[in-house]
């Protein structure tokens, strides 16, 4: 079997296998030889953030010399992004070299009548037998979709728990109200484990205290009110933590994203907990600044920005970061900026009051809608309705990625400024897009 074989079959898995209880995942990784057993690691949910969490903190134990691995979901362009070793996603031979023994287990599984691991439990094995076969000494991993019963909850005891933000989504999963959300994001917290969560909304942040008091583990809560944000650029944003180890200089970290500055923060505090130390290193500044999540506040062309939010608590965050962005860059130019908007949604999400938050608080010129080529994709013309009900602005409807993408750089024009957000399957589509588009000698330029 060759690495494209490899990733048809992991492709399939939803096919022929459902999500399993976290005893079956737990048998898994012992017929795997549980690969990992002992190390430290921080464990990472919440409904937003947590894919930047965990590249922060990574940086920092880079910086530190740490031997990392690092495993999040989704993934972008390839899966192989999903399995992070020191920094760089594993190679397409390493990904092969550690399937071929995890389908060989998961198939006897299946042939005992124990069940097929699902999707998400058989990269959780790969991540796991690849970071044992690297040695590293950190693990960090993000929860998939809750925490209390996600696969990687079946990881022993780790150094850290993490909570980002919380927010409303996957309600038909995890429950119809923020404290429900909560205390599915709160079943990563152990007996005694430090927790640092984010201190906002008050309903949910009560819910992970008292779990945490319930399971006596220390908690640090992280308020947005106590992070101050000190510059919007181009390029980054710069930012104080409110703490006594900033000395009142700035923290900075990449992209145009305010939420970003929050995110940084609880990784901050996570890694000083992690590492055991009193104060933040100095070399994590840079470490901070340099750190890279795509799909994030990503201008991946001069005015062109990617931003994966894909429910309203995210375009919430990203209104926010599209005014103070704009406030800067008016006091900077002396004239307004234009701005144009491109978005897609799957048909599960709250893309109606997505819509309605856009149309009422952004002043753009053009809404472009499209449909991502994903099954699970809204259709255009609900897209369509939900922002013609919302705004005033133009909206423009394109059948295919291509013609969106097109039709939204002409809309921008030279001087404007676009930005693609409704779904991380709309920022992987377009990632792609761009990069044939650059290796074939065309211009999105």
């Amino acid at each position: 079997m060759n690495y494209e074989e490899a990733v048809r079959y992991i492709a399939d898995i939803p096919k022929f296998t459902k999500k399993h209880p976290l005893d079956h995942t737990r048998e898994f990784v012992k017929r795997l030889g549980d690969p990992c057993r002992g190390k430290r690691a921080v464990h990472v949910a919440g409904t937003n953030g947590k894919g930047s969490v965990c590249a922060y903190v990574q940086a920092i134990l880079l910086c530190e010399g740490k031997k990392t691995g690092l495993f999040t979901s989704p993934h972008l362009e390839t899966v192989r992004e999903r399995i992070v070793c020191n920094g760089e996603m594993i190679s397409r031979r390493e990904f092969l070299e550690v399937f071929l023994p995890v389908k060989e287990t998961a198939c006897r599984m299946e042939e005992e009548g124990l069940g097929h691991p699902s999707y998400f439990e058989f990269l959780y094995g790969m991540a796991l037998a690849a970071f044992e076969k690297k040695g590293v000494e950190y693990l960090i991993l993000e929860t998939g979709l809750g925490g209390r019963l996600d696969a990687t909850r079946a990881f022993g005891t780790p150094s850290v728990c993490t909570i980002t933000s919380i927010g409303m989504d996957h309600t038909e999963i995890l429950g119809d109200t923020l404290e429900k959300i909560a205390a599915e994001k709160a079943g990563i917290i152990r007996p005694k484990v430090p927790v640092v969560f984010l201190s906002e909304p008050r309903e949910a942040a009560a819910v992970i205290r008292r779990t945490a008091e319930e399971a006596g583990a220390p908690c640090r809560g992280i308020s947005k009110d106590a992070v101050k944000i000190q510059e919007t650029g181009r390029e980054h944003i710069a930012f104080l933590t409110g703490s006594e180890y900033d000395n009142n200089t700035p923290w900075q970290v990449r992209g145009s994203g305010a939420y970003q500055a929050v995110n940084a923060t609880l990784a901050l505090e996570t890694s000083r907990i992690l590492l055991g130390m009193e104060r933040f290193s100095d070399c994590w500044r840079e470490a901070l600044a340099a750190a890279y999540w795509p799909g994030r506040m990503e201008e991946v062309l001069p005015d062109v920005v990617l931003d994966g939010a894909h429910n309203l608590a995210a375009v919430e965050e990203f209104v926010r970061s599209v005014k103070n962005w704009l406030a800067q860059e008016e006091a900077r130019l002396h004239r307004k900026k234009e701005l144009v908007i491109l978005f897609s949604a799957v048909a599960e999400k709250d893309y109606r009051d997505m819509a309605a938050l856009l149309g009422k608080e952004i002043p753009a010129k053009a809404f472009i809608i499209t449909r991502i080529r994903d099954a699970r994709g809204a259709d255009t013309d609900s897209l369509e309705e939900a922002f013609r009900q919302a705004t005033d602005s133009t909206v423009l409807v394109r059948d295919s990625l291509e013609e969106a993408l097109d039709t939204a750089r002409k809309e921008k024009g030279r001087d404007g400024r676009l930005y693609c957000l409704g779904s991380l399957y709309l920022t992987g589509e377009l990632k792609l897009l761009l990069k044939q588009e650059k290796e074939t000698g065309g211009s999105y330029a």
